[in-house]
């Protein structure tokens, strides 16, 4: 029986903790899977910025992408590598280039979710061009905002049509606010959604391939309390989050991507979807860390042994198909997130999870008690925090991911027992 390697690279930007802990609980797993008369192991590599001929050949098989969003270097080669090469890429780069948060919008409401009511305003300023003067003297007509306000209706937020991060978020309450936002948004191209308060709760639902996590999440709290350890919310509530999630990521090709819900009065109203290079740092998911890790580890071990394919292509029909028999809502987004795991491959990823990686999470119990676990935090929480609160940060970090593993001990004891 021969042996394969696998490769895995890792595009990275600003990234710390969470690489360690995969390289590291990676080669603790030592993937050894059969595949015909082969037997396939794993490995891992961060992905190097250079220059590249179009005909150089990539080594790896599957990339997990946190650069490219806004790195053109990066996406150009990964683009090359998956046209020439059959690279395998969390995410879909064409989709990430392309799908800002406006057009996720219009798709999500064409299959009928309850987007809250948005408008797109032109730019307060806008960057000068040849053709400029022309075009705005002929075609930009003068538009009274106070009267898209009152449209609306207060309170709204006014944030980037394309941003993320909470960058230039505002909350408007009334038409004052909303002409002073304007002034200070300068050449940014704004959304005005209308917010949806008072509100039940918040939650951020995490996609990893097939996988899903819904969190409460408060985004007036300091950034290492946002995402909360607390979700009281039903069975039913969880599964239509998961169906919403895995519809949004499965529609624009995400493998990776965080969906924003806001529940009032028994209805699930997404507000923000388009973030495919979601919060993966310890020091804003904390208790949820060793979830992201781990999850990360399965998904591209999964598509790297079993060579999975691309899917260069998005194909929406489908999905208006389903929008178009006009079926009640929930039978509807049931339908639309039964071809998301379809193209997911969620029955065959579960099974070979089962199979094969059974032994993870014992692997990453034991690391994430480990003095090069918190090493790992501690590299992050330097990057970030003042001297003064490093130890007290990453104690408060490290006391978090311990809380995890004592939920997973007891987990697996409640299940053998």
């Amino acid at each position: 029986m021969g042996k394969t390697v696998r490769n895995i690279g890792l595009s990275l930007g600003a990234d710390i903790c969470w690489p360690i802990c995969y390289e590291e609980i990676l080669r603790a797993a030592q993937i050894d899977v059969p595949v015909g008369n082969d037997r396939v192991t794993v490995e891992t590599e961060r992905v190097e910025i250079r220059p590249f001929a179009l005909d150089q050949p990539c080594r790896f098989d599957v990339v997990i992408d946190r650069l490219t969003h806004w790195f053109h270097t990066s996406r150009e080669w990964i683009k090359k590598s998956i046209i020439l090469d059959d690279l395998y890429v969390f995410n879909n780069p064409w989709s990430l280039q392309s799908m800002e948060k406006h057009t996720s919008y219009v798709a999500m409401q064409r299959l009928g979710m309850p987007i809250p009511p948005t408008w797109l305003i032109p730019p307060k300023e806008h960057e000068p061009s040849a053709d400029l003067q022309s075009t705005l003297s002929q075609y930009a007509k003068l538009f009274n905002l106070g009267e898209v306000g009152d449209a609306m209706g207060y309170p709204m937020f006014m944030k980037p049509y394309d941003g993320g991060a909470w960058v230039g978020v505002s909350k408007i309450d009334d038409e004052a606010a909303l002409l002073a936002a304007y002034e200070k948004s300068g050449k940014q191209v704004m959304h005005l959604q209308k917010a949806v308060l008072p509100h039940d709760v918040f939650v951020r639902t995490i996609g990893l391939g097939p996988q899903v996590r819904s969190v409460r999440y408060d985004p007036g709290a300091p950034l290492h309390d946002r995402y909360c350890t607390d979700l009281d919310i039903g069975a039913d509530d969880l599964s239509l989050l998961a169906d919403i999630t895995l519809t949004i990521n499965a529609f624009f090709g995400w493998d990776f991507n965080s969906c924003e819900t806001l529940l009032q009065e028994g209805t699930w109203y997404p507000i923000d979807f388009a973030n495919p290079c979601p919060d993966s740092q310890v020091t804003s998911t904390h208790f949820h860390f060793p979830w992201i890790v781990l999850s990360n580890i399965r998904w591209s071990v999964f598509c790297a042994v079993t060579q999975r394919k691309m899917r260069q292509c998005l194909d929406w029909e489908p999905f208006y198909a389903i929008a178009d028999e006009e079926l009640p809502y929930r039978e509807r987004i049931a339908a639309y997130a039964k071809i998301a795991r379809e193209r997911l491959d969620s029955d065959r990823f579960e099974e070979f999870c089962a199979t094969h990686l059974g032994h993870l999470d014992d692997v990453a119990y034991v690391f994430f008690g480990s003095e090069r676990a918190k090493e790992a935090v501690r590299l992050k929480v330097t990057a970030l925090f003042p001297e003064h609160e490093i130890e007290e940060f990453t104690e408060l970090f490290w006391g978090r991911i311990q809380a995890w593993r004592n939920d997973l001990k007891s987990t697996a004891l409640n299940g053998a027992g």
